[in-house]
This record gives C-alpha cells, sequence and structure tokens, in this order.
C-alpha cells in the first residue's frame, strides 16, 4: 500500500495577495481557481512537485460558520497562529534574498540550524510561518 501527500491547505484573507506571492514570487504554477458560496479556492503546485498541491483557503472555510466564529478565525489568522509550512530548496540563500527582494516579511534569515538544515523564515502576505529548508552535506 502506498500513501502521497496530495494536498495540504494554507488559510489566506486576500487570494489576490497570495498569488502574487505563492505564484509570482514562489513561482508556483495555478492550477484551479474556484469561487462557491461567497467563498474562493485557488489551488497552486511546485513546477517540480506538480503532484502535490497547496490549496489557499479562506481562514473559515464553512458556509455555516457562525459570524463569531468566522471573527476568531479572522483574529487567529492575523496573528500568524494558523499554520506553518516548510519547502526544500536546492539554495536556502538565493531563496531568501529572491522572497526578501520582493518584499517578503522576513522572520529570520539564513542560518546553519543543528539538525542538519540551513534555513530562513518568512510570513506569507496573511501572516503564514513559511520555512524554506536546504539540507546540508556533511
Amino acid at each position: 500500500m502506498e500513501i502521497r501527500l496530495q494536498q495540504c491547505f494554507i488559510a489566506v484573507d486576500d487570494h489576490d495577495k497570495a498569488l502574487a506571492f505563492y505564484r509570482d514570487v514562489l513561482g508556483m504554477e495555478v492550477r484551479n481557481d474556484v469561487q462557491f458560496e461567497g467563498m474562493r479556492w485557488v489551488t497552486v503546485s511546485s513546477p517540480s512537485q506538480p503532484d502535490v498541491e497547496i490549496v489557499l483557503e479562506p481562514p473559515l472555510a464553512d458556509p455555516n460558520a457562525s459570524p463569531a466564529d468566522r471573527q476568531a478565525m479572522a483574529e487567529l489568522l492575523a496573528k500568524g497562529m494558523l499554520r506553518g509550512v516548510i519547502f526544500r530548496t536546492d539554495d536556502c540563500d538565493a531563496t531568501f534574498e529572491r522572497i526578501r527582494a520582493a518584499g517578503g516579511e522576513v522572520l529570520q534569515e539564513p542560518i546553519d540550524q543543528p539538525y542538519g538544515v540551513r534555513d530562513c523564515a518568512f510570513r506569507d502576505p496573511a501572516g503564514n510561518l513559511l520555512r524554506f529548508n536546504q539540507s546540508r552535506t556533511r
């Protein structure tokens, strides 16, 4: 039996800003852009991993959610407390410079970690934590 990751979800509060970041800065390709019951989902994939999709979804993708629940989720998103994603890159420093030059919110400059990676960290336009890891050869 084989099990593989197909999709993961990242909450965003502005799909156009998210697209400008994930597509234009990170180089993801748009696979789907769907609107349903006043909500929007955009699916993006890395050209090097087309079978793994990231779904950019509303903070609370439930048309029956209460206004109080919607507000609570919006507040958590604004604080950057909903999700974090770790990407692998073959050049952490170049990735860092490209994202910083595009205006990405830097949380951590590239550093060699004791657990075998060189990594850096940013927040996306919605406040989500994104880390970019490069494996270090020993």
